[in-house]
């Protein structure tokens, strides 16, 4: 028993090997941990496999042997999942050492389902996701809470507005 390389915590024969194997991933988020550990198990068919058509003439199978294969894998972060009927988005953000560098590269992942199976079909490496803007109130502005009273003398002097 060894645990599974996507970070999930689980034992692999539970968690990914089933869908590397051929059983449809339940979720897109599933499809994507499940990629992840096919390249750091070096099992580059179910990455094939699970590339919609528009996209499989562009998997390059020399270029992810090489990848998984001159890669140290470190972790998988999944930092938002979001489903929507038959589409789905995965923001994810892998950790791998290369060529004695530690490196992190964060993707927007798209997905679709057909026939009751999670397809990839795009990713956009580093995205920008839009940042939030934060008003900064200042000591001798009025405290956002509605006293009357200045910031500093209130609420405090690092109060955020969101």
């Amino acid at each position: 028993m060894s645990q599974c390389p996507c970070g999930s915590k689980k034992d692999l024969a539970e968690c990914c090997a089933p869908i590397i194997a051929g059983t449809p991933a339940p979720t897109a988020e599933a499809l994507m941990r499940s990629r992840y550990t096919a390249f750091a198990t070096k099992q580059l068919d179910h990455l094939e496999r699970t590339h919609a058509p528009e996209v499989k003439a562009d998997f390059n199978r020399a270029e992810a042997e090489y990848l998984a294969e001159s890669c140290e894998w470190r972790s998988l972060e999944i930092r938002n999942a979001k489903e929507d009927g038959a589409s789905a988005q995965v923001e994810f953000a892998i950790r791998f050492r290369r060529d004695q560098k530690e490196m992190i590269q964060a993707e927007l992942a798209s997905f679709r389902r057909e026939n009751g199976q999670w397809l990839y079909v795009s990713g956009d490496l580093n995205p920008h996701i839009p940042q939030r803007h934060v008003n900064k109130v200042g000591r001798n502005d009025p405290c956002l809470c509605g006293s009357g009273k200045k910031a500093k003398k209130c609420c405090g002097t690092t109060q955020d507005q969101a």
